[in-house]
């Protein structure tokens, strides 16, 4: 019930204060009448006051009466209290239908929704599922209060279940009831609770690999009879009785080949990285192999006149692939080599931070406008279509970057504004970074991180 105005505090005090007054007068008449005035006065009062006792036990009753039962007629302010109050009730009880209504329709809602959808409580346990979750995970009545991690027994589940506080994109997992099957698990957490979505997409899974099979494919069946043409070529346009008409021609196809060529390597880098071909991780010595890619960016820097500094600040190596962190970073600098305007600079540094280690690249070039930035590691994403093939790009490198980036637990974060020039930072978090001093007796395993040889040896030992 809300709280009374002024005026209605007002106008409760005069309820009762008026009814004091009526019967103090009374009393006062009859007892002027038969000349016992205090007496009169005094009767009247305790009339009042049986009065209002009377009242207050008719108000109690109705109080514990049911909720659309009216006040009952009663004097003074006990009247203005009962109407408030029966007023008050009736609208939370109209608010609470509608509500109640409300959470049928939502409950109706989930029962009849296909995913899967389970309500966890504090302790991760199953407070409510749906019928798609009965049928999807075979719950029965009796595993109500049984822990998810005793209906989903996978690792990765829990490791993602216990790290997904943050907006995620969900997990997606090989079913644990069907081998054939694929789910994506997503958890959405409210104060103590949880509510955990499953739904199948063993046909998206299917298409997926479908579309990478067939990428993959094509690439490798492409390069072949591409390299035969090149060839061909090349053989063709270096003779020196040809005509000068055609010299063009026999310029303007190496040159296209040559594009297609890095495409169909680009293709086939992109189809090892997504079907997570990883190749043997070692401790990678990163100021060495940043002083290569450094030699490399001057080599290819001939034609542009770029000013180039390379500036190591930490010596930290990166438990990961050579060849695929060099092809990334790498990628990254000849990305600020093409698109900075002849005479620019170009700064390439290795920082050591709090969380890790940063790799960065910071160019005077055209920059990029902010609604590109987000979808620049989309495959075959263009900026500028025209400029891009102009200057031999594939379109594909930032997508083989970001591939790289996420099997070495990496970030990519990009600072840009036209006409003053791009930042691209990798972030590399300190689970990554090794020393080659300490690298004996140890060995790194993806997703694991470092694992002791000696430790496992004693797993090993106690399994036994």
């Amino acid at each position: 019930m809300s709280q009374p105005t002024a005026s209605q505090k007002y106008a409760l005090f005069w309820a009762d204060f008026r009814w004091l007054l009526f019967w103090m007068a009374l009393g006062a008449l009859v007892g002027w009448y038969y000349h016992t005035l205090t007496w009169g006065i005094i009767a009247a009062l305790v009339l009042f006051h049986l009065l209002r006792l009377y009242a207050l036990q008719r108000f109690s009753q109705w109080v514990r009466s049911p909720i659309q039962t009216p006040p009952p007629e009663m004097s003074g302010g006990l009247t203005f209290v009962a109407t408030q109050l029966y007023q008050s009730r009736s609208k939370e009880q109209i608010t609470q239908q509608k509500m109640m209504g409300l959470v049928k329709k939502i409950r109706s809602s989930l029962l009849a929704l296909q995913d899967a959808v389970i309500l966890l409580d504090a302790d991760d346990r199953l407070e409510w599922w749906n019928q798609a979750a009965e049928k999807m995970l075979e719950l029965r009545s009796e595993d109500q209060g049984n822990s998810i991690f005793n209906l989903i027994p996978l690792e990765e589940f829990r490791e993602y279940y216990e790290n997904a506080a943050a907006p995620n994109d969900g997990i997606r997992l090989n079913s644990w009831k069907d081998a054939a099957r694929y789910v994506q698990c997503e958890v959405t957490h409210f104060g103590d609770e949880k509510l955990l979505l499953i739904y199948d997409v063993t046909r998206l899974q299917h298409l997926e690999q479908m579309r990478k099979d067939f990428v993959a494919n094509v690439s490798h069946e492409l390069r072949t009879p591409l390299t035969v043409i090149m060839g061909y070529i090349e053989t063709f346009a270096d003779q020196p009785d040809i005509d000068p008409k055609w010299q063009r021609g026999f310029s303007l196809m190496s040159q296209q080949t040559r594009r297609m060529n890095s495409i169909i390597n680009d293709l086939l880098m992109l189809s090892r990285l997504e079907n997570e071909e990883k190749p043997e991780p070692k401790c990678v010595d990163m100021p060495k192999l940043l002083t290569h890619l450094f030699d490399d960016a001057q080599i290819y820097n001939r034609e542009y006149g770029h000013l180039i500094d390379l500036h190591l600040d930490s010596q930290a190596n990166i438990y990961g692939s050579e060849m695929y962190l060099n092809s990334a970073l790498l990628n990254l600098v000849t990305n600020a080599i093409k698109y900075t305007p002849k005479g620019g600079e170009i700064s390439i540094s290795w920082t050591a931070v709090k969380e890790g280690c940063v790799f960065a690249v910071s160019d005077t070039g055209i920059g990029i406008a902010p609604e590109h930035i987000e979808r620049l590691t989309e495959r075959f994403y263009r900026v500028d279509s025209g400029r891009s093939r102009g200057t031999g790009g594939t379109g594909l490198g930032l997508a083989i970057v970001k591939h790289v980036l996420y099997q070495h637990d990496a970030t990519l974060k990009i600072e840009s504004s036209e006409a003053h020039g791009s930042t691209f930072k990798v972030f590399f978090p300190k689970a990554r970074i090794c020393d080659a001093c300490s690298e004996e007796g140890s060995e790194w395993r993806w997703g694991q991180g470092f694992i002791d040889n000696e430790e496992e040896d004693e797993v090993d030992d106690h399994d036994q």
